[in-house]
């Protein structure tokens, strides 16, 4: 995600390395090349030309002061008008009601379906709520099927009415349903297109008519670039809808929807899709996205999502283990399944200030721990309860029991010993160091 993006604003910003000041001339050169980046990525050519416009007003009218490079300045001006382009702030959904109903729009193809599984999960996990789902999509077969499979999957109930063809009719049955039996909040997926079309948009409007929804939500594919903006208008002059959610954000994707969307159409977006898992799903954040953009990480977003894992009474144990040199590779093993609950490990690792870059050429798949774990399994029960015991005819046994090499297996026990010193010098810091040293780890390889 804006791997491109940020490489060549980073090479826009070295124009101005070495100038002692900030000028009309250097001003102009490094702009050049910072619209040329965001056009790259597929931004609306009239946001980048009004976007490069205001950093240039703000840079010349900026006295930078002595402790302050021309380069750094310039950094500072961009970071705060991505922010201001993506929206400024997080915009949360509405969800007052009784119950609260939220209405679903977009294409086919789009995620909307799993986003609206997920926006369930997250809804029942961390705010709370008792969501039900409901499917109006009476025209894709395997629709209906599809959320009863999610909503299985998060323990939440999904109505519907196979027989019955007329959505507006399902939709208003399912809110009285729902009424009868204390679900607070309502969510209503509706029948996507390969295209817009005047049916779709007349049976979407027709909906949004009878059941009046607390908010209607547009999701889009991120990955179709200036497309995803064009339709986001067309939806929004007949929908009037009040958010946007960006999917597969995770995915190739060059950026340009996330930073074009809220300008155009004039809507805040509201979350972004990071993948399959029923959690991967985040509040969007323009602050946030701004620092990821410039490669200066995303900290915040990493230590919540590291705090949705936290286990106080675990960590307490942790420390008492670190304090008294008894961390093993059982404890190791913990902090592994603790890092693969907060989600995709790159994407992890990126939002680390410095690590993005360094690990942009290393591919880290879902099963990127699939060697280590393998290895910390074929070590009998004294062995990962006492790591000092692992002499040569041990490991040679572990590298054959886990199909690994002992020069994996050596690896590994010496990057589990480097995590043990590091993490005695700062516990509570013991993830974000593991994932700095996952490069040469089994399963991880360099492109």
């Amino acid at each position: 995600m804006f791997d491109n993006l940020s490489e060549k604003l980073e090479r826009s910003f070295k124009l101005l390395k070495g100038e002692g000041k900030i000028t009309e001339l250097n001003v102009a050169e490094t702009l050049k090349e910072v619209r040329r980046a965001l056009l790259d990525a597929d931004v609306n050519y009239k946001v980048a030309k009004d976007f490069t416009n205001r950093v240039k007003e703000k840079a010349l009218g900026q006295n930078v002061l002595t402790a302050v490079k021309p380069g750094q300045m310039m950094v500072k001006i961009v970071h705060d008008e991505l922010r201001d382009l993506m929206g400024g702030q997080s915009v949360e959904v509405n969800l007052q009601g009784s119950p609260a109903i939220i209405l679903m729009s977009g294409l086919q193809g789009s995620g909307k379906t799993t986003f609206t599984g997920k926006f369930a999960n997250l809804l029942k996990t961390k705010k709370g709520k008792m969501p039900m789902l409901v499917a109006c999509d009476v025209y894709r077969p395997a629709a209906i099927e599809q959320l009863k499979v999610l909503g299985e999957q998060i323990g939440v109930p999904v109505y519907s009415e196979p027989e019955n063809n007329n959505p507006v009719q399902i939709a208003q049955n399912a809110i009285k349903s729902a009424k009868l039996k204390g679900y607070d909040v309502v969510i209503v997926d509706t029948a996507g297109r390969l295209a817009i079309d005047e049916q779709m948009m007349n049976e979407i409007s027709a909906i949004k008519e009878a059941i009046n929804p607390t908010e209607t939500l547009f999701v889009v594919d991120s990955m179709i670039g200036q497309d995803a903006v064009n339709t986001a208008r067309e939806f929004n002059e007949r929908l009037d809808f009040d958010g946007v959610v960006l999917t597969k954000l995770d995915g190739d994707t060059r950026g340009g929807a996330a930073l074009s969307i809220r300008t155009v159409v004039n809507k805040p977006i509201k979350f972004v899709g990071t993948g399959e898992k029923p959690d991967a799903l985040d509040v969007f954040y323009p602050e946030r996205m701004a620092d990821r953009i410039l490669g200066m990480g995303d900290v915040v977003s990493l230590v919540e999502r590291a705090q949705e894992q936290f286990d106080e009474k675990q960590a307490k144990e942790l420390q008492r283990k670190l304090a008294k040199n008894q961390f093993n590779f059982n404890d190791f093993m913990d902090q592994i399944r603790q890092i693969k609950k907060m989600g995709n490990i790159k994407e992890l690792a990126g939002m680390i200030p410095g690590l993005g870059k360094a690990i942009k050429d290393v591919d880290i798949d879902d099963d990127a721990f699939k060697g280590i774990e393998a290895i910390i399994n074929s070590m009998t029960p004294a062995e990962r309860e006492r790591p000092e015991i692992l002499n040569a005819s041990r490991r040679k046994r572990i590298a054959a029991g886990s199909g690994t090499t002992v020069q994996d297996v050596n690896r590994l026990i010496k990057q589990f010993d480097d995590s043990r010193k590091m993490m005695k010098m700062f516990t509570g810091g013991g993830a974000a160091n593991m994932m700095k040293r996952m490069k040469g780890m089994p399963g991880m390889r360099r492109r």
